[in-house]
């Protein structure tokens, strides 16, 4: 039954934000396909995703236990942090602190946590900024 109404919400989801995709705006200069293509892909994704899940749900859907949902909420919580606090803290300090705690929750310990999460945000800051001279968010130290 849980299948069956996570199905009618993600439906009801997909079907607000094809309306909202619809009110994207055009302009002169843009590529063949336009602003829409990617949203309405996603969107028609979700949708049939969603359809599957109302016709075939699971016999019996396995809930994880009290610990795991709060595992799942801090790493919301962490990401949401993450999203608040790039542009004032930069790229590598918030990429840095996101992902040692992401590696730590997949099972690393302390040190290689700590050691993945840097290695990660200092590697993606130089792919991005010299590799594609794409600017990343700049820290305090302006970098």
């Amino acid at each position: 039954m849980s299948d069956r109404i996570f199905g009618v919400f993600v439906l009801a989801l997909s079907a607000l934000m094809g309306w909202r995709a619809t009110a994207i705006e055009e302009s002169f200069i843009q590529d063949p396909l336009g602003p829409k293509a990617f949203p309405l892909l996603i969107i028609g994704l979700m949708a049939l995703a969603a359809i599957v899940m109302m016709l075939k749900p699971d016999e019996e859907p396995h809930w994880p236990g009290l610990f795991k949902l709060a595992e799942l909420f801090a790493t919301v919580g962490v990401l949401a942090a993450y999203a608040k606090l790039l542009p004032e803290v930069g790229f590598i300090l918030s990429t840095a602190v996101a992902t040692t705690f992401l590696c730590w929750r997949l099972g690393a310990n302390a040190r290689q946590s700590v050691q993945g999460g840097v290695l990660t945000s200092l590697g993606i800051y130089l792919v991005f900024q010299f590799g594609l001279g794409i600017n990343l968010a700049k820290g305090p130290w302006g970098f």
